[in-house]
């Protein structure tokens, strides 16, 4: 009886190795640079808050479209925080604070030079 309760515990401590995703995406520490509101020449309502937010990772600026859920305006006064983001082909993507994964559009990309140290 000893042996078959040890082989169900070493079974069940098992399953969560196999359940752990294997594509190799990592999150990456950013660094918000600026919040600057965005500006669209399209027909958009305006009581709708969206801003362009410049994320630099590594050696890369990114900037995103980003359009805060129920019209809140704290993005404005996020530079300088630093978040855990995944870079994709078109989206950088993110966990709010209650934990939603959000993605955002790429807008556009540029390739800084590295900082170098004195």
């Amino acid at each position: 009886m000893l042996r078959k309760l040890m082989f169900i515990c070493v079974y069940l401590c098992s399953i969560p190795v196999l359940c752990e995703s294997v594509s190799g995406a990592t999150y990456q520490l950013s660094t918000i640079l600026t919040v600057d509101p965005h500006s669209s020449e399209a027909n958009t309502d305006s009581s709708v808050p969206s801003y362009d937010v410049s994320v630099r990772i590594g050696n890369t600026i990114y900037v995103v479209l980003y359009t805060p859920r129920f019209g809140l305006q704290t993005a404005k006064y996020a530079a300088g925080r630093q978040v855990l983001v995944l870079v994709g082909e078109k989206t950088l993507t993110y966990n709010d604070i209650s934990g939603n994964t959000v993605e955002l559009p790429i807008v556009a990309r540029k390739i800084v030079a590295a900082a170098s140290s004195r």
